[in-house]
């Protein structure tokens, strides 16, 4: 299987599922809700996290149907991020994944239950993944909260806020990434783990696979943000300039940034030799290399 085909099947049946899961009951009178979920989590976007998700379950001699229901989990939870960092209280947004906000389509309130209960149904399908254990699904909410906690993406969101209109040391700054970006692609590796019964050496080299990519990954995003359109991104660019805040473009430079994120993902690959599967293995590789090229 292509990368491009392992990324379209995890992003179709994760798709699927989420469409399952976010479908209103017949009957409610909540149903707004629902639609809120639904509007931003089938939104599109690259279905990164839930293909490494199933990827690195693979990677590790599972099935990526195990993988799943983490794969929904970790995209909800994801995208609640994106709902709440949307508001007018952050970074006041109007546009994600080229089409309007969730708070510009169905007001400040809805947007706002729309991510708490995004929240709540990702642990709750963490908790319910009918092709794991019942240990796998603890370890999988554990991974959930600990990774998308107070000392993960939680925050990394509050380091961000902190830092607005002021220039950041870069331990600051990378404290910021690590926990904000870089945590929640290392929870989605660390799923893929749990679903496939990975051993604990295994599971931290996807640790470690998350915290280089994901870093790579935020770097790309502030080059991008200064080089590139709203079109071609689908959402604003020029946002952190304007608001002041340090990046590592505006920190190190264009160059040195673009440079930092070559060598990061280099480092990304190289963990990835540990691993005895060579087919997963080689298509992780492929999408560190198509992420550090990419345009949007």
């Amino acid at each position: 299987m292509t990368l491009k085909e392992a990324m379209k099947q995890a992003a179709d049946q994760t798709g699927a599922l989420l469409d399952r899961l976010l479908t209103p009951k017949q009957g409610i009178y909540h149903a707004k809700l629902y639609e809120a979920m639904h509007y931003s989590a089938l939104a599109g976007g690259k279905r990164i996290r839930p293909y490494l998700v199933t990827e690195f379950c693979v990677l590790n001699g599972g099935k990526a149907e195990y993988a799943l229901w983490y794969a929904a989990a970790v995209e909800m939870l994801h995208t609640m991020s994106l709902i709440h960092d949307d508001l007018p209280a952050m970074d006041n947004d109007v546009l994600r994944r080229g089409k309007p906000t969730n708070h510009v389509v169905f007001g400040e309130a809805t947007a706002i239950l729309a991510g708490d209960a995004l929240l709540c149904e990702a642990f709750s399908a963490a908790a319910n993944n009918p092709n794991c254990s019942d240990a796998q699904n603890l370890k999988a909410v554990k991974a959930l909260a600990f990774y998308g906690g107070t000392d993960g993406m939680m925050g990394g969101q509050q380091i961000d806020i902190q830092s607005e209109k002021a220039a950041v040391p870069r331990e600051v700054l990378d404290d910021l990434v690590l926990k904000k970006t870089a945590a929640l692609i290392s929870c989605s590796c660390v799923l893929g783990c749990v679903a496939a019964g990975a051993d604990e050496e295994s599971v931290q080299k996807a640790v470690d696979f998350g915290r280089y990519l994901g870093v790579a990954f935020q770097i790309k995003d502030d080059i991008l943000d200064c080089e590139s359109d709203a079109e071609t991104l689908g959402k604003s660019v020029g946002k952190d300039a304007s608001s002041g805040k340090s990046t590592y473009v505006s920190l190190l430079g264009m160059e040195k940034a673009k440079a930092l994120t070559s060598e990061l993902t280099e480092k990304a690959k190289c963990v990835l030799d540990g691993f005895r599967n060579p087919e997963p293995a080689e298509r992780l590789k492929e999408l560190c290399d198509i992420l550090l090229a990419r345009s949007s």
